[in-house]
């Protein structure tokens, strides 16, 4: 019987690392993606050595037009199968009105939006064909929510929230299940920038979870069939607050507002 595969988009560092890791400790082979070669060749040696599973990673830049396409192609061309897939690749991306340069922010769209469209559109139907697959996007809580001084990442993650639910829907009874996960502030090295490192710092520590609890619980609601899961206790308490009157207060409060 077949190893089943798990190809990790943005997989050489953060949650992507982590998604890796778990799914290596599961018996899965699996396909690295990301832009960066060097740490992904440290991490599937390091893989392939603790849980004796294949790993092959690919090195591509998503924020390119044709990088979907291509990285279907040379999957292809290595007669390599996709039973799990995991959109992870992302960024926190320029600020729509305040960085004047447009071009990156098409890059921006391209990574967050297009390429996981892209993505979903190649490895999908070979599923369907074979009758199972699974199918993990990346979400976040901040694509739940409208937020002043958001108009560039939560948005995305709003249009990664939308996909997932019409494609969950749209393969629902084929034992292909599609979920769009839904961290909230997670410890990672997504957080390293120098705003993002001043917002957890004066942040609560009880609004940020561990990668490795986000992960799991995220794989164990993909195989349960859900569309979206919130990882986390606490925003699924507080998500359905964020969207009354209350939310700007609570962002405040907790010390998570952008600095503009």
């Amino acid at each position: 019987m077949t190893t089943a595969r798990a190809l990790i988009t943005g997989a050489s560092a953060g949650l992507g690392a982590e998604f890796a890791r778990q799914m290596a400790s599961r018996g899965k082979d699996l396909i690295l993606v990301a832009r960066r070669t060097e740490p992904m060749e440290k991490l599937a040696k390091a893989l392939a050595d603790e849980f004796n599973v294949a790993v092959e990673f690919i090195q591509a830049d998503l924020s390119e037009a044709a990088a979907t396409t291509r990285l279907f192609d040379d999957v292809c061309a290595r007669g390599l199968q996709v039973d799990y897939l995991i959109n992870n690749a992302g960024s926190v991306g320029p600020d729509l009105l305040l960085d004047r340069d447009w071009p990156a922010q098409q890059k921006y769209i391209e990574l967050m939006m297009t390429s996981v469209a892209g993505m979903c559109h190649h490895f999908i139907p070979p599923m369907q064909e074979r009758g199972f697959g699974r199918v993990l996007n990346v979400a976040s809580v901040a694509g739940l929510v409208s937020l002043s001084g958001d108009a560039s990442y939560g948005p995305t993650k709003a249009y990664v929230l939308a996909l997932s639910k019409g494609l969950a829907a749209t393969v629902r009874g084929q034992d292909i299940n599609v979920l769009a996960l839904c961290p909230g502030f997670t410890h990672t090295d997504f957080h390293l920038s120098e705003e993002l490192t001043r917002m957890k710092d004066r942040s609560p520590a009880f609004i940020w979870y561990d990668a490795d609890v986000v992960i799991r619980e995220g794989l164990e609601a993909l195989e349960k069939g859900k569309a979206v899961y919130i990882s986390g206790r606490l925003y699924r308490f507080l998500i359905p607050l964020l969207k009354t009157s209350l939310g700007g207060w609570i962002m405040d409060a907790t010390g998570v507002k952008r600095d503009y």
